[in-house]
């Protein structure tokens, strides 16, 4: 069966970004009067392992224009619908979604838009119809006959069914070049109450997108991943500690304290099967990309596979720079992985969990 293979992965974010310690300040003086509210929210945001994190809003910034959570002449928050929250999602995504797709083209070697055959695209955070992978061909000029896809609402671990069925189009058509798009907008979801996954959730999750370009050619430049192998599994427990809900003021995002423990529960069970098709063991896994829904993630995570500080480094860089990017996020950690001395023949084991729990697993080696 011919492989294929990850030429580039391009990633981009808003124009506006806050810092965390601003954010926490922010959260504080909104969410609560009361003492203790105001505690728990300065230590969740003080741990969080996060510096940085991007957004399509500019409600707290002097002299911001948005004003979709916050209204500076009152100074009081607002509490916007789901409507008015999709709306920003239809405008922003769009943009994101296309210049990842342009960005790809451009940065992969010989290849030209009327070469692209399918485009897939990926988000959980609004929707619009005709969906964003119509936009993506439309605006790129890509072929009308582009076949299009889009995976919606899977969550954080939505990038590894996107490459699987980039595998699948590569392995059925040796001239397939696919684009997988992941855009999540997760900032336009904020909500301001005192309910623990709330104020979890609204501490990590940022807005971002990621895409990689798939095909059955092998990469003339290096470095680049050929996808050795992907695994998906659902643990027994958890499925009410990761969810999202569509409510009348957004959605509802759904990340419950728990879930580290449930993901160090069952991790070893979960990665056996990818480890072993593969002839390796955790020690052997060069580099490990595990998608950063939290530091408690990537601490239990670290800790359970006994991985070396060097070898989780990419997952903690993007957490303290982006946040959690929902889907985008492993394509963020594994871009990182590339550009830090990648060495041909290297595994790199990619890890996402999402709603379920659902826990998706790859084997990329380097090339």
């Amino acid at each position: 069966m011919k492989p294929a293979y990850i030429h580039h992965i391009a990633t981009a974010t808003p124009s506006n970004s806050y810092r965390q310690e601003d954010v926490r300040e922010i959260m504080k003086e909104h969410v609560s009067d009361r003492r203790a509210v105001k505690s728990v929210l300065h230590r969740i945001y003080t741990q969080s392992g996060i510096e940085t994190r991007y957004c399509v809003f500019d409600d707290f910034k002097a002299g911001g224009s948005s004003r979709l959570f916050y209204d500076p002449d009152t100074r009081t928050i607002r509490e916007p619908g789901t409507q008015e929250r999709n709306d920003l999602y239809i405008r922003h995504s769009k943009e994101l979604f296309t210049k990842l797709g342009r960005d790809l083209i451009d940065a992969a070697a010989g290849v030209e838009p009327k070469d692209i055959t399918h485009v897939i695209t990926v988000s959980c955070t609004g929707f619009y119809a005709p969906g964003p992978d119509y936009f993506v061909v439309r605006d790129l000029g890509l072929r009308p006959e582009t076949e299009r896809y889009h995976i919606g609402f899977m969550g954080c671990y939505a990038a590894f069914p996107a490459l699987r069925m980039a595998r699948s189009f590569c392995e059925s058509h040796p001239d397939a070049v696919v684009l997988v798009l992941c855009v999540e907008l997760c900032t336009l979801h904020l909500r301001f109450d005192e309910k623990t996954d709330h104020m979890i959730s609204a501490s990590v999750f940022a807005d971002g997108g990621a895409g990689a370009l798939v095909s059955a050619k092998k990469p003339v430049n290096s470095p680049a991943f050929e996808i050795t192998s992907l695994h998906t599994a659902l643990t027994s427990e958890g499925e009410q500690d990761m969810a999202w809900t569509i409510g009348d003021t957004g959605f509802s995002m759904e990340l419950s304290t728990y879930v580290p423990d449930i993901i160090n529960r069952n991790l070893a069970e979960l990665l056996n099967p990818a480890l072993q098709k593969n002839g390796i063991t955790a020690p052997g896994v060069d580099h490990w990309a595990v998608h950063p829904g939290g530091r408690a993630i990537v601490d239990k995570v670290q800790a359970s596979c006994e991985i070396p500080d060097h070898k989780i480094t990419s997952s903690r860089n993007v957490l303290r720079d982006y946040g959690n990017m929902s889907s985008a996020t492993i394509l963020f950690v594994l871009k990182d992985v590339l550009s830090n001395g990648i060495t041909p023949g290297d595994k790199t084991l990619a890890m996402a969990f999402g709603p379920g729990l659902t826990v998706e697993t790859g084997i990329l080696t380097a090339v």
